[in-house]
């Protein structure tokens, strides 16, 4: 891990402390330890230094979203929204607008991502947000839900359909008939900041329009699902780490019929398959890092197939530590409980478990994997 690294790294234990349950507990990160992280660009680092990021790689990048994902994957869930953005700015915005939103991104600003709709999941196809020209005008009607990060956004970069095709535009918050509302009691990550977002004829300069609108929403959302997939595989990684960092210390202290626990042949066994769960997500979530880097084709299946793999071995591998702690890691506020709620909502966020199988099984078919 290098030094610039292992600096986030710290950064970010700092910044969470003791503090991840209670903040599970009362359902919000306050204000300023968000404002914090993304003023020291900690919530977008692979943005580059000319923006004001760190300018991380997909590998160290990943890396530093193991990290927070051990600390607290509702800090992590925001790191994977305001990536998401930041790169689909990279990707779609033109000069000015890298200039103009990115240094915000790396400045304090936080971003939601503002995808799913109540009849458009999986199937984004059934998206209808509209994003239509009015002049030198840009006007946004429609409705989403669950959008991460929505109660702390200052903007949200928001998937809609233009004309035959479809577009993002970066909408603030404070604009007249954007009305967002705070999820309530979400099973996991809940201090991550859901919301459902209203978006009641918007009307927006023509500049908040990113680069690509009336392309097909296929080919928008998959850049940003790739980036968005990959973070959350890296930060079950985390996940994993930690149920495995809490299991082996109560194994090894925790006396049960003259023993420690550890020495039990049946607990042993949940010891082995949390180590090996925790090495087999590392390599796949690092496997899909490295062709990010290398700009390989193969980028977008191995994200989905380091999600597929990493979420589910997060949700077996916490259910594990929740039965070897017993009473204990079956009490809310514990991070064993927290790691079960918030793995389990990594099997449907960025592509359900299902949605998984079935691009898995196509790429398969074709015979790119």
């Amino acid at each position: 891990m290098d030094d610039t690294v292992a600096a986030a790294c710290a950064a970010l234990t700092e910044l969470v402390g003791d503090q991840a349950d209670e903040w599970d507990r009362q359902g919000r990160i306050p204000e300023s330890v968000v404002r914090e992280a993304s003023r020291r660009g900690l919530l977008c680092a692979q943005v580059g230094s000319e923006y004001g990021g760190l300018g991380l790689n997909s590998r160290d990048n990943g890396e530093l979203t193991a990290h927070i994902g051990s600390l607290c994957s509702s800090l992590r869930s925001l790191m994977t929204s305001q990536g998401m953005a930041a790169w689909t700015i990279q990707r779609f915005g033109n000069a000015e607008q890298r200039r103009t939103f990115l240094p915000r991104l790396t400045g304090g600003a936080v971003i939601g991502v503002a995808f799913s709709e109540a009849e458009a999941g999986s199937d984004l196809s059934g998206i209808r947000t509209e994003i239509r020209r009015d002049g030198d005008a840009v006007r946004v009607h429609g409705s989403k839900i669950w959008t991460t990060g929505g109660t702390y956004a200052d903007l949200l970069a928001v998937f809609g359909t233009c004309g035959d095709g479809a577009a993002v535009i970066l909408v603030p918050t404070d604009a007249p008939g954007v009305r967002v509302e705070r999820l309530p009691d979400p099973m996991g990550c809940r201090a991550a900041g859901h919301a459902d977002v209203h978006l009641d004829d918007v009307r927006l300069p023509a500049g908040q329009l990113l680069g690509g609108a009336g392309m097909p929403l296929a080919m928008l959302a998959t850049s940003a699902l790739t980036y968005g997939r990959l973070s959350v595989a890296w930060g079950c990684a985390g996940i994993l780490r930690a149920c495995l960092d809490a299991t082996t210390r109560h194994a090894k202290h925790r006396v049960q019929f003259g023993k420690p626990l550890a020495e039990h042949q049946l607990v042993a066994r949940y010891l082995a398959e949390l180590s090996v769960s925790d090495q087999v997500a590392r390599l796949c979530c690092a496997s899909a890092s490295a062709c990010w880097d290398e700009g390989s084709p193969q980028t977008g299946t191995q994200a989905v197939l380091a999600k597929y793999v990493a979420a589910k071995e997060a949700v077996k591998g916490a259910a594990s530590a929740v039965q070897v702690l017993a009473s204990r890691g079956a009490q809310d506020g514990h991070p064993v409980a927290r790691a079960y709620r918030d793995a389990k909502l990594m099997e449907i966020i960025e592509g359900s478990t299902e949605i998984s199988q079935l691009l898995l099984a196509e790429h398969a078919l074709l015979g790119s994997i």
